[in-house]
């Protein structure tokens, strides 16, 4: 089977341009940075008082529960 090309993407190969096909590394570093921030923010949520308390409170309440 062969693959047929439109004129434009032959003309694209023989000059060298091939399509980006990925992320470049400038767009690799944003998504960094953003995964970095948000665990950043969710490790501050989770550790905070008012989860400790409320995860604290839930466990009691089911070890209280008469069966």
């Amino acid at each position: 089977m062969l693959l047929q090309f439109r004129p434009r993407t032959l003309r694209r190969r023989k000059a060298g341009c091939v399509p980006d096909g990925g992320m470049s590394t400038a767009e690799y570093a944003v998504g960094t940075i953003a995964a970095a921030a948000f665990a950043a923010l969710l490790y501050a949520v989770v550790t905070g008082d008012s989860v400790y308390d409320g995860l604290t409170t839930l466990v009691e309440q089911a070890i209280a529960v008469d069966f």
